[in-house]
């Protein structure tokens, strides 16, 4: 039976491997629902648009004025995905106590199987850009969990990185656990690793309460991690990099 409005408890890591190693790890948590039951979502401490303990906000998703699920069956659409006919869950961060900052949000695309055909890795910087990058086979065929997808990089995420490149995208998908990983090459050679995995559970102001107070402020804690680890990275003689223009398409 597929989980509804759920959560996702997940341990989150990145490791840098060149020019010099630099890895860190921490647990997070995401809300994860099918954008069919955003409505649902709602409860004591988690409120649709308005301010609460916790607070999902339709505006911090999407492109241009278009809500997040339209602009992603749009993207679908123009990419001819036909195939991702079903449900789309989205994985991520909610707002707490009105803030939130989100590296990243997964749209995974079903079909009528419940099946992957597509996600859209909607990335966010500190810059306040956003940019989607689309997986999918050139087929669109299942996406596996053995499976790599690749995409050029065209976003700017972090200054000790180039805008140049490639992602490796893969993804696991089941109704008991999500994994997500992501490496990135650079001329060849791989740069920096990360993943996100975790197992769902369900939705529940009594599970979200519980990890307000294991996890207090997380949404504020990601943001001073950032901006931590950019400091002993310049320490370790790392070059920073100006940010370079936004590119031209919102789509990768």
């Amino acid at each position: 039976m597929a989980l509804e409005n759920g959560l996702l408890l997940a341990d989150v890591s990145h490791t840098r491997l060149h020019p010099k190693r630099h890895a860190l790890s921490y647990k997070v948590y995401y809300l994860c629902f099918p954008t069919r039951l955003l409505e649902k979502i709602a409860g004591k401490i988690i409120s649709l648009n308005r301010f609460n303990l916790f607070s999902f906000y339709s505006r911090d998703y999407g492109f241009k004025g278009q809500p997040g699920e339209d602009w992603v069956r749009n993207c679908l659409k123009e990419r001819n995905i036909l195939e991702a006919d079903g449900d789309i869950i989205l994985i991520t961060m909610p707002r707490v106590l009105g803030y939130a900052f989100n590296p990243v949000s997964f749209w995974f695309c079903l079909d009528s199987e419940r099946r992957p055909r597509a996600v859209m890795a909607e990335v966010n910087n500190t810059f306040g850009e956003r940019h989607g990058y689309v997986c999918a086979h050139p087929d669109h065929r299942v996406i596996e969990k053995d499976d790599w997808l690749m995409s050029d990089k065209q976003f700017h995420v972090s200054p000790f990185l180039n805008v140049r490149g490639e992602y490796h995208f893969r993804f696991a998908y089941s109704e008991e656990k999500i994994g997500v990983w992501v490496d990135y090459y650079d001329n060849g050679q791989k740069v920096l690793m990360t993943s996100v995995v975790g197992k769902r559970q369900l939705l529940s102001d009594r599970q979200l309460l519980i990890y307000f107070l294991r996890y207090p402020l997380i949404t504020l804690k990601i943001i001073a991690l950032i901006h931590y680890h950019a400091l002993r990275l310049i320490l370790k003689g790392i070059r920073y990099n100006n940010k370079p223009a936004a590119p031209l398409e919102d789509i990768s």
